[in-house]
């Protein structure tokens, strides 16, 4: 048994206590401060574009489709390989996130006039 299973939570839904998963609780949480880190992405990716705002802007909104495309990866391999190991393409996107956050915001194209 996964300890996610094994903890349940007390919660009042319409006045009712109903018991509600651990692991279920913490994955909704999870996915809220995710949209919360949705700013500073946007922001981080569009500063000091200069002329260049706008279209990176629009590429950037078109790759919220992606959003679409990776539960439909993972829900593909969790039929295959199995639901825990399809993990892994959460955790990679994660992953990508933060060396996005650290590493790949910088602009490294100084030499490019954004004026």
């Amino acid at each position: 048994m996964w300890i996610g299973d094994a903890i349940m939570l007390k919660t009042f839904v319409q006045g009712d206590i109903i018991e509600v998963p651990m692991a279920s609780t913490l994955l909704v949480i999870t996915g809220l401060f995710t949209s919360i880190m949705w700013g500073c992405i946007f922001y981080l990716s569009v500063e000091g574009l200069g002329k260049y705002t706008a279209k990176a802007s629009g590429i950037f909104m078109t790759m919220v489709v992606g959003g679409a495309i990776w539960p439909s990866l993972q829900a593909a391999l969790a039929g295959r390989i199995g639901i825990l190991v399809s993990y892994i393409v959460p955790l990679l996107c994660a992953a990508y996130i933060l060396y996005y956050a650290f590493a790949g915001c910088r602009n490294v194209n100084t030499d490019i006039s954004t004026k």
